[in-house]
């Protein structure tokens, strides 16, 4: 030490190295530490523990030393059958692989890649699923990975190919073609639908002969060969003619079809019938005919004509000789039981075909006698029979004042009175188990008579008018015109405060089709002055300012069940009408209307049905204002407690800021307030217009 007091520099520098020697023997033991082998991995690599020791080891998929180098490692060089399995194909990734079906495989894992680590293999794809792969006309058949098709039966290749596939390039099956049809003797083909497989060929036999047998139709095959047809058309023969009584024929021999015989009368007779000749007919039989000869008479063909007239035609030999017919006419009415008339009179004319009209009643039945007597005095005599029609007994029947007739009547005399006979029958379509009927007779000889019937209303009428006498009727048709509905069956509601619910009972079809039933609104006010057929479409919404009232609901007749409940103001619509809440502090009158319509008239029926004064908010109503209410008061206190809590705070500013603060918190309550204000003032407005 130095007589300075100080420390000598020796002792010092010692003192310093033996501080700093533990810092640097640390530093030589770091240095000496085994070095982290984890640390040296290659990036493919992955450190393992391997008998105490870690490892290098390359990952799947590489090879190498695990430090310095780990490279790809191609998986698919030993063949993609031994790795992938039948039918694949390998696909080497950087690090891995995956495998792929061969076209026409699929995998059973149904992905289109796969790594057979989970047993995934590759099974045949039957392409045949697919419908209409190989075209019309054509089957598939399935092979390994891949199809073949063939051509149906009745159908080939116009390439001459037995099989094909549709890779690219469309290829069709056309029908095998038979050729010409085939010739059929005393035949000739009716249609022809083709010459292709499955192809028809009908035939028919030429004129003049008849299928004997076999099949008309010829069928090309699936060989392209025709099959059938057999017909055998035999040649028409209608054998020998018929033979008619006194009568000679004039025939050829022939008898196929169209062939004619023709008859003559033998002398002394004469021809009475259509025609004097028969043909062959395709049913190979001689025709029926009328030709019948006759032994002359004095007269022939005698016939009516014009209803009462009768012609006849003399015999040629006695022509322009003067001769007597006696007439006897017996007549019976239709509508009586025995012979009203026995007339008998006499005619002498010369006129080769003489006619006599005879004065004969309508709708009678008449036996007319004619008798004459010959050049040798034998009487011939011929009785006809004739049936007059029934002349119209009356006619112009028309309809008036709804439920009256009246008709002009063909008088048979000036004094005659007639009696009809009416019957009355009424059904309702829209009242299946309505029926008015109802029978009487009336007698009369006025010309133009008239009857008013008592009828129901809305009803389909037929009146069926007969008159014994003549044997005459006539139908007559006739809708009677709907009247008011029933008056309405309510139960009448007086309230005061909060609106009705309603009742509504169903109405019967008496006066005609219940159409709608409509709730109108009016002002208790207007009850007095209310018309049942005005509001007939007035709605709620109406722009129509002198119309106070107006139709809240409108319900079809087929809609509403017995009872069925109504609730005013709902807010619904009901048909094209809106149930509108009613106003507060009115008062009201309700009215229930049912409206009939048919035959484009409309009938209406009104009853009042309720009445509502002072009318009070409703429940709904009052939740809403009261939540408002409580939501307004919850707003303003938070936002008075926000700015008392600032204020509070800004107590250590000088007083402006202060006094701002204050100035602040009356603004915000007043804002607050006129808010709160302002919002129920809304909600009730938005309430009573709702």
């Amino acid at each position: 030490m130095s007589s300075g007091g100080g420390v000598a520099p020796g002792p010092l520098l010692l003192l310093l190295l033996l501080l700093a020697l533990p810092r640097c023997a640390a530093r030589v033991i770091v240095n000496r530490s085994i070095p982290d082998v984890c640390a040296t991995c290659h990036i493919h690599a992955t450190c393992q523990q391997s008998g105490g020791k870690s490892v290098c080891i390359c990952n799947y998929g590489f090879v190498g030393n695990g430090r310095t180098h780990c490279q790809d490692k191609d998986e698919c060089q030993i063949g993609a059958s031994k790795i992938c399995g039948n039918h694949t194909l390998c696909h080497n990734t950087h690090g891995s692989f995956y495998c792929v079906c061969l076209d026409g495989y699929r995998a059973s894992n149904n992905n289109k890649t796969f790594i057979p680590n989970d047993g995934t293999n590759c099974t045949d794809v039957d392409e045949c699923e697919e419908a209409g792969l190989c075209g019309h006309n054509a089957r598939c058949v399935n092979t390994e990975g891949s199809y073949v098709c063939y051509c149906n039966d009745g159908y080939k290749l116009e390439t001459g190919e037995r099989s094909f596939r549709q890779d690219g390039n469309v290829v069709s099956c056309k029908g095998v073609d038979c050729g010409v049809p085939p010739f059929v003797l005393n035949a000739h083909p009716t249609s022809v639908s083709g010459t292709t497989y499955r192809s028809e060929v009908t035939y028919g036999c030429v004129h003049g002969y008849l299928m004997a047998g076999g099949s008309g139709t010829a069928v090309c095959n699936a060989k392209g060969q025709w099959d059938g047809p057999d017909l055998v058309c035999k040649e028409i023969d209608c054998g020998k003619p018929l033979l008619i009584p006194h009568t000679t024929m004039t025939w050829d021999n022939s008898t196929t079809l169209g062939s004619r015989v023709y008859y003559h009368c033998k002398e002394g007779y004469y021809f009475n019938g259509d025609r004097n000749f028969s043909e062959c007919t395709i049913d190979q039989s001689w025709e029926n005919i009328t030709y019948v000869c006759k032994e002359e008479e004095l007269f022939s063909n005698l016939s009516i004509f014009n209803e009462t007239c009768v012609r006849w035609q003399r015999k040629t030999g006695r022509l322009r000789v003067q001769e007597t017919y006696t007439f006897h006419i017996l007549g019976q009415r239709l509508d009586e039981k025995i012979f009203s008339e026995d007339v008998i009179f006499n005619i002498s004319t010369s006129e080769d075909n003489p006619k006599v009209c005879l004065d004969l009643d309508s709708g009678s039945n008449y036996l007319v006698n004619i008798t004459t007597i010959s050049s040798t005095n034998i009487t011939v005599s011929v009785t006809v029979a004739i049936q007059t029609k029934v002349k119209e007994a009356f006619n112009n029947v028309l309809v008036f004042n709804d439920t009256c007739l009246k008709w002009r009547r063909n008088v048979r005399g000036t004094d005659v009175e007639d009696k009809y006979s009416f019957h009355v029958q009424g059904q309702r379509w829209y009242q299946k188990n309505f029926l008015h009927e109802m029978t009487f007779e009336l007698s009369t000889h006025k010309q133009a008579p008239e009857v008013c019937l008592d009828l129901q209303p809305g009803t389909n009428y037929s009146i069926n008018i007969s008159m014994v006498a003549l044997n005459f009727s006539l139908l007559v048709s006739m809708t009677t015109q709907i009247t008011d509905p029933p008056f309405p069956e309510v139960e009448f509601v007086a309230v005061k405060g909060s609106a009705p619910l309603l009742r509504l009972r169903k109405a019967e079809d008496q006066n005609g089709p219940i159409s709608l039933y409509q709730v109108i609104v009016l002002p208790l006010d207007l009850q007095s002055t209310f018309i049942c057929d005005s509001f007939a479409a007035t709605t709620f919404f109406s722009n129509t300012t002198d119309i106070k009232g107006y139709v809240a609901a409108e319900f079809r007749a087929k809609d509403v069940a017995d009872n069925m409940s109504i609730a005013l103001g709902d807010r619904h619509y009901y048909g094209k009408f809106y149930n509108a809440p009613l106003k507060l502090g009115e008062e009201y009158c309700v009215f229930l209307k049912i409206i009939s319509e048919w035959n484009k008239v409309r009938r209406q029926s009104c009853a009042v049905w309720a009445q509502i004064k002072n009318v009070s908010p409703t429940l709904q109503y009052m939740t809403a204002v009261g939540l408002g209410s409580v939501a307004a008061v919850c707003l303003i206190l938070f936002l008075s407690f926000s700015v008392a809590r600032s204020c509070l705070h800004s107590s250590v500013h000088p007083p402006p800021a202060a006094v701002a603060c204050e100035a602040v918190h009356l603004s915000t309550t007043v804002d607050v307030a006129q808010a709160g204000i302002a919002s129920s003032f809304l909600e009730t407005e938005s309430v009573s217009l709702l």
